[in-house]
């Protein structure tokens, strides 16, 4: 239940490609992960941050 299906995939894709058009997608696709990596960049840094602080929290 629930999910996407390989044809569903293959219709969102056709549409994407018709909106935005063969010369837009690789513009498209770098931004995208551009910002998947900002994202896990700041995760990262968060969750050192947290670390860093439970570590000093079991020093005191």
């Amino acid at each position: 239940m629930g999910g996407i299906g390989v044809q569903e995939l293959l219709v969102v894709m056709l549409i994407i490609l018709l909106l935005f058009g063969a010369k837009r997608l690789p513009e498209i696709g770098r931004a995208f992960g551009s910002g998947i990596r900002e994202f896990k960049r700041a995760t990262r840094e968060i969750t050192s941050e947290i670390n860093i602080e439970e570590d000093d929290a079991k020093k005191a």
